[in-house]
């Protein structure tokens, strides 16, 4: 247990320490799915805009969904948190920075804290909503559209606060939440806002007005109104974002410790590259973002850059964590260089992912292929193979089913994504088998039955994987060329390793 004092705002900070550079004077954000990557990316771009603008009304408040105990910890610390930038200077020595961030004036954790989300999302002073809930926090199917089950306690909610009731249900969705924010707006001040969200999805700003839609539709009637009014009154920006971020461990905390002389549990790691690209559509103001280094284009500039990440760093990323937990490999820096990984991620980066991306203007693809793989072999970032094999079903269309279309549509089957498939059946099956966690809760149960179902074999669940509805585009799960390509692949792995980290 740590002896050193708690950061807070009146905490000395060491030479070499970077401090906060301005301190907001309110909220202007509202941020749902407060996380360790907003914490290290989105928060850090508003607090050097407003040290470069001089506008310091963009203090952003964050909706804990699942860790309560990080509200008492923020609290604690007054708002501060450490970010600690770790990587290699061009001439390959290491690169430490430590700097704490005040632009988080604050922290509320959605189960018992509902009814303050929403009283500063209707706020007129707040004039973004912003989000990190990750693929499965859209809360879609297979087939793309809105799971209304998931939804339906809020559904009901919204219907029951539209209609005048003074109870507040404590939000059961990120999506949710964000419906009956904007609707007590609407009920209140009615002001325009923006609502942005930052996750790794296609066209995110595009997909969750969807899903926001379907929840209003679902509300019937008495939401008819509210869907006028979000019309004419707020704007969906998508946008691109990047850093690697890995999970915080305890090792993470010490050295922040040793550098701060104070304990920040609150603290995260990034890498020294940083990227935001940004839809410029704002329904009212803004930070000056692109001061700070984020670049404010049109739709087609976001699609271009948020397509090449997500086939070309996403794509990859998965590839190489799924192929390393079944070679034993802890980190991606590990794993990615690794002779029975190393050159079917460069294929499926070169010969698969980038022939499919439009390049973004300005952009030299082939130069940000090389860059983003020895990224990836950084090993300062410490970032694990098994925080990057989660959510398979809900990421693998996105990352792998644009480049894999393309492929098939060229008459090419694309021996890289069939080894990226190859790696997450084998994953899978040992999985099951093993009784190790799947890291998938929406997919899960599917996966299981679908395991088991085929009887374990290799080939048999590498067929039945590629075959579940949602995961490949189109028929690309039953392509029998692919599908043959994904068992070769499968066999071999089995063959030359049958564990599981």
């Amino acid at each position: 247990m740590s002896t050193s004092p708690r950061l807070g705002t009146d905490t000395p900070l060491p030479a070499g320490v970077v401090p906060p550079p301005v301190v907001p004077t309110g909220v202007g954000i509202v941020h749902l799915g407060w996380g360790a990557f907003h914490r290290a990316h989105q928060a850090v771009y508003t607090e050097d805009a407003m040290a470069a603008s001089g506008d310091l009304r963009w203090g952003i408040l964050g909706d804990v969904v699942h860790t309560a105990g990080k509200v008492a910890t923020l609290r604690e610390q007054g708002g501060r948190y450490t970010v600690l930038t770790v990587g290699l200077n061009p001439d390959g020595s290491p690169l430490e920075q430590a700097r704490v961030v005040a632009s988080v004036l604050d922290v509320a954790f959605q189960g018992d804290e509902t009814p303050r989300l929403l009283a500063a999302m209707a706020a007129p002073t707040t004039h973004l909503v912003t989000l990190t809930i990750t693929e499965k926090g859209y809360c879609r199917t297979g087939d793309g559209h809105l799971d209304l089950e998931k939804v339906q306690p809020d559904v009901d909610a919204l219907v029951a606060e539209l209609g005048g009731a003074d109870d507040v249900a404590p939000a059961a969705t990120a999506v949710g939440l964000l419906v009956r924010g904007l609707a007590a707006r609407f009920r209140g001040d009615a002001t325009p806002i923006t609502v942005l969200s930052c996750d790794n999805v296609a066209h995110n700003g595009a997909v969750l007005r969807a899903v926001v839609d379907e929840l209003l539709a679902a509300a019937g009637p008495v939401a008819a109104d509210l869907t006028a009014w979000l019309a004419a009154h707020t704007t969906w920006p998508s946008s691109m974002v990047d850093r690697i971020t890995p999970a915080v461990t305890p090792q993470t905390l010490d050295r922040v410790e040793h550098l701060l002389g104070a304990h920040d549990e609150a603290a995260v790691s990034g890498e020294p590259f940083r990227q935001w690209v940004v839809e410029d559509s704002f329904a009212g103001p803004r930070p000056a973002w692109e001061l700070a280094g984020a670049q404010i284009v049109d739709a087609d500039g976001v699609t271009a850059w948020e397509e090449a990440k997500l086939r070309m760093l996403n794509g990859t990323h998965s590839l190489v964590a799924y192929a390393g937990r079944l070679f034993g490999y802890a980190t991606m820096a590990e794993a990615v260089v690794s002779p029975e990984i190393a050159a079917h991620a460069r294929a499926y980066m070169v010969d698969d992912a980038m022939p499919s991306v439009t390049p973004p203007a300005g952009a030299d693809l082939p130069a940000y292929a090389e860059s983003l793989l020895e990224r990836f072999a950084n090993p300062a970032t410490g970032h694990s193979t098994r925080q990057v094999s989660t959510d398979g079903t809900q990421k693998i269309p996105f990352r792998w089913g644009g480049a894999l279309r393309f492929a098939l549509d060229g008459g090419r089957v694309p021996d890289g994504i069939a080894f990226g498939l190859a790696a997450w059946t084998e994953f899978v099956r040992r999985a099951v088998r093993d009784g190790v966690d799947l890291g998938d809760p929406a997919g899960a149960p599917a996966l299981t039955a679908a395991v088991a179902a085929a009887g374990g074999s290799v080939e048999g669940v590498a067929r039945a994987l590629l075959a579940l509805p949602g995961v490949l585009p189109g028929d690309a799960g039953t392509h029998r060329a692919l599908a043959d390509a994904v068992v070769g692949h499968a066999t071999a792995l089995a063959a030359a390793s049958d564990t599981l980290l």
